[in-house]
């Protein structure tokens, strides 16, 4: 704790200090310590320049060259044909690119009549057998592809129950999952394709996860307006979000289901005693009043030393129920925890629920802001043995945000987000 208070003070000694124990009973347990040697370089390098400079002011007039370049167009196939295959697999459509994509290639809808439903995903890409190609999934009425423009194809989805679709993009592959429709369901396509590169989705089911509802009891959390409490919004969040996963086929564990006081410290032991895939604690957050009504949004944070002033400010907030020096034991929890293969995988998860959430909540809500996926020394995270992040739903000081955190409306689209999240996670990490 000590190493992590030193962080967010900006006290460059303690830093230091502390680094060099890091490094020190890093090694000595067999971790890679390499980040941390590099940081406490840095750290050293700045320290030195700001004690050599002289109160002279050189003038160094500086020339910028501009490097003439000629964009190149991603390669694709002679006809310039993007889209390389399109075809179902169980409850799936997956689409083939010839090239890396973004989530930007992919844009859906659901247009909704009294007979039926009818979900369209916009497609940036162009494919040689549109018109030739048809998709069947066991389960849904129709399924068509149109190649409506040069760079835009369509996939209609039309059936008149109410469909539960998801998406996940993957380098040069979108996955189209009906999570509503069993996944062991026959699928056919007139084409003939490869299925080498196919995801199996049983193989995330089963998975533990462990939701943590953070603060409780004597500890509420941020306030918003009329004393409403992050405690309460956080709770409901995770039950929502318990319920969905449980749904979905996951083992699912929850750190409390009332209103009651846990310490940060045994908030990871469940997960650790579970042997849990993933770690989800559950925060709102908020700013001074007289920011207030300009700061809002939704973010993701996975454990790292990180140094940006936005990650140490919440971390404070959200560290300030446990604050406690750091014993040699917590010290090597704490070094167990940061190593990079866990940062990697933290990461990677932090990613897909960010992207899950932001985009179920623009659905309905279009000016949902996305605060993105940040780097940031939380305590709750510490002695985790497994993937772990952190979750800010929404700032509860916001005014017209933190009114609907209290809604149930809302709290349903923010589980539903982040459920769809750890779909996406587990099918490209199984």
């Amino acid at each position: 704790m000590s190493y992590l208070r030193a962080v967010l003070n900006n006290n460059t000694a303690l830093e230091i200090k502390h680094l060099k124990n890091i490094i020190k009973y890093g090694n000595k347990l067999g971790h890679n310590t390499s980040k941390y040697e590099k940081e406490l370089a840095k750290i050293r390098v700045k320290k030195a320049a700001k004690n050599t400079k002289t109160t002279k002011k050189v003038k160094i007039q500086k020339t910028k060259t501009i490097k003439k370049t000629t964009k190149t167009k991603p390669k694709t196939n002679n006809l310039n044909y993007t889209v390389k295959n399109i075809y179902t697999k169980n409850n799936m459509i997956i689409i083939d690119f010839y090239t890396n994509i973004t989530k930007k290639y992919i844009d859906y809808s659901i247009d909704k009549t009294k007979y039926s439903n009818l979900y369209l995903f916009d497609i940036k890409g162009s494919f040689k057998d549109a018109r030739p190609t048809k998709l069947q999934i066991s389960g849904i009425d129709r399924i068509y592809i149109i190649q409506k423009e040069k760079n835009l194809l369509h996939i209609k989805v039309r059936d008149k129950s109410k469909l539960n679709p998801i998406y996940i993009v993957n380098k040069k592959q979108i996955i189209i999952k009906f999570l509503n429709i069993g996944s062991n369901v026959n699928s056919n396509t007139t084409k003939t394709t490869t299925n080498s590169n196919i995801i199996n989705v049983n193989r995330y089911k089963r998975k533990v996860v462990v939701i943590d509802a953070g603060h409780g009891g004597k500890d509420v959390g941020a306030v918003g307006s009329n004393k409403k409490y992050e405690k309460k919004v956080v709770l409901a969040v995770s039950k929502y979000l318990y319920n969905i996963l449980k749904k979905r086929g996951y083992n699912v564990h929850i750190t409390r289901k009332g209103d009651t006081f846990i310490k940060v410290r045994n908030r990871t032991i469940l997960a650790n005693k579970k042997n849990a895939d993933i770690f989800l604690s559950i925060h709102a957050n908020s700013i001074a009043k007289s920011k207030a009504h300009k700061v809002k949004g939704v973010e993701t944070f996975f454990l790292s030393p990180a140094r940006s002033a936005r990650a140490k400010r919440v971390a404070a907030k959200e560290n300030s129920s446990d604050v406690r020096s750091m014993s040699k034991s917590t010290k090597n929890s704490f070094l167990t925890v940061l190593n990079q293969s866990k940062i990697t995988a933290s990461n990677k998860l932090a990613i897909d629920v960010q992207q899950n959430m932001l985009y179920t909540l623009q659905q309905r809500y279009k000016d949902t802001v996305d605060g993105g996926v940040r780097e940031g020394p939380f305590w709750v995270l510490v002695g985790a043995q497994m993937p772990s992040i952190l979750i800010e739903v929404g700032y509860i000081s916001h005014p017209t945000e933190g009114k609907r955190l209290y809604k149930s409306s809302y709290q349903k689209l923010l589980a539903k987000g982040i459920a769809n999240g750890v779909d996406s996670y587990f099918l490209k990490n199984p």
